[in-house]
């Protein structure tokens, strides 16, 4: 018997329903990177449990609230901290500052160095999808009882190890807690959680001529991109490490590296175009990493690049000389200025997915990238010495764009370390 003209037969319409009913739920969900240690993955968070708070009881803020409604509790499996903006909130005071914390360098401590502004002290970054937590000091040291905790990088790695120390040791005794600062390895003990938290300073990661006694000229400085064991000694024993290194392979074009020893001076390097020197030498961190590291007694952190804020016009502040006088972030989404390169935030991301020992990559680098009016500036030091009154008058010159002052951006990024420890 044949089927009535018009009609469908049923396997055809069940077929229809059944592939409208899977476009409909693909369209529903959230596109997800196929890496689980991708720089730039973007995933959906738990749903947040909201608590009523006064304002709640008082039926203000509604609008505050149904927004707090659509946020998400911190899953680090699952959030990414890279959408957000930044928020000013004058309410939310720093845990510290630079004259209440002794273990701050003068380089960063601008409001002691005279900065006359300090809004930038009170912005707060607010994911889009989740809720960070706020850091605490007592969570952060019951995390470290009994756990060695070092930075290991330049002197933007310091700032945030300086940070880290600055927001939990005030709620130390002073005679439960110590600082044995070092020309390379700086330590400070909190003794009653029997806990330490240190700076390795390697700024390359790798080898160089550079690494003690700096050399002031970049085209003098020669990378040994193969080796790491001169500094990975002092990363062994360590419970967490968090590593960092971006800026000083940004100071030229080319790079000169060498592959083996340094005994023949300056023979045998080859210039190599910075982001090509930079994939060696991360790959030769990463080797080191997958072959000397036991995931179950190390935890192993990447804190993407920092970035400078040396060009105003990125910002479109055509008048503006570098970062000098900048008293608000930028709060364009997604700004992104020529003080971040792509390429190295891309030779990450492909070392660090291909690892055997997970690496937790902590991308503060968006969010960094909006603080403009964070940078130490005039309010710095040079040589040792603060900068002179005819100094600061030349911020061209020597207005710092690279580092940030503390209390500011780097808290931050410890926040968003914590959430992920």
């Amino acid at each position: 018997m044949k089927p009535s003209r018009g009609k469908l037969p049923l396997p055809i319409i069940t077929v229809v329903i059944c592939a409208f009913a899977i476009i409909a739920l693909l369209y529903t969900q959230r596109i997800t990177s196929p890496s689980p240690n991708s720089i730039l993955r973007f995933k959906s968070c738990s749903r947040k449990k909201h608590t009523p708070n006064s304002s709640d009881r008082d039926g203000k803020n509604d609008l505050d609230d149904s927004e707090a409604d659509d946020k998400f509790d911190f899953d680090p499996e699952e959030c990414s901290i890279v959408n957000g903006k930044w928020v000013f909130n004058s309410s939310v005071k720093p845990l510290y500052t630079d004259r209440s914390c002794p273990y701050l360098d003068r380089q960063v401590s601008c409001a002691k160095n005279g900065r006359p502004d300090s809004a930038y002290r009170h912005w707060e970054w607010q994911l889009d999808d989740c809720e960070l937590p706020r850091f605490n000091p007592k969570t952060a040291l019951k995390k470290l009882r009994g756990k060695r905790l070092m930075f290991v990088g330049d002197s933007l790695q310091r700032g945030q190890w300086q940070s880290f120390v600055c927001l939990v040791e005030h709620i130390i005794p002073e005679d439960k807690k110590s600082m044995h600062p070092g020309r390379s390895h700086s330590v400070f003990k909190a003794k009653e959680y029997n806990a330490t938290i240190e700076f390795y300073w390697a700024p390359f990661i790798v080898e160089s001529n550079s690494d003690l006694h700096i050399i002031g000229d970049p085209r003098q400085r020669i990378l040994r991109v193969d080796s790491v064991s001169k500094h990975a000694k002092h990363w062994l024993g360590v419970d967490i490490l968090v590593f960092n290194t971006y800026v000083w392979w940004m100071s030229g074009l080319r790079i000169k590296s060498l592959w083996g020893s340094f005994a023949n001076g300056e023979e045998g390097y080859e210039e190599l175009d910075a982001p090509v020197a930079y994939r060696f030498g991360l790959k030769t961190w990463a080797n080191w990493v997958d072959s000397t590291v036991n995931p179950n007694k190390t935890r192993v952190f990447f804190t993407t690049m920092s970035p400078t804020h040396m060009r105003s016009a990125d910002w479109n502040n055509k008048d503006g000389i570098k970062c000098y006088n900048e008293t608000k972030p930028v709060m364009k989404r997604g700004h992104w200025g020529t003080g971040s390169d792509k390429r190295i935030m891309n030779v990450v991301d492909s070392i660090v997915e291909k690892m055997k020992v997970p690496v937790t990559v902590i991308n503060i680098t968006q969010m960094s990238e909006h603080r403009v009016d964070a940078h130490s500036s005039v309010y710095t030091e040079t040589q040792g010495k603060l900068l002179t009154d005819e100094q600061k008058a030349d911020p061209l010159r020597y207005a710092d764009c690279i580092h940030w002052c503390l209390p500011g951006v780097p808290d931050t990024w410890n926040q968003a370390f914590l959430a992920y420890l």
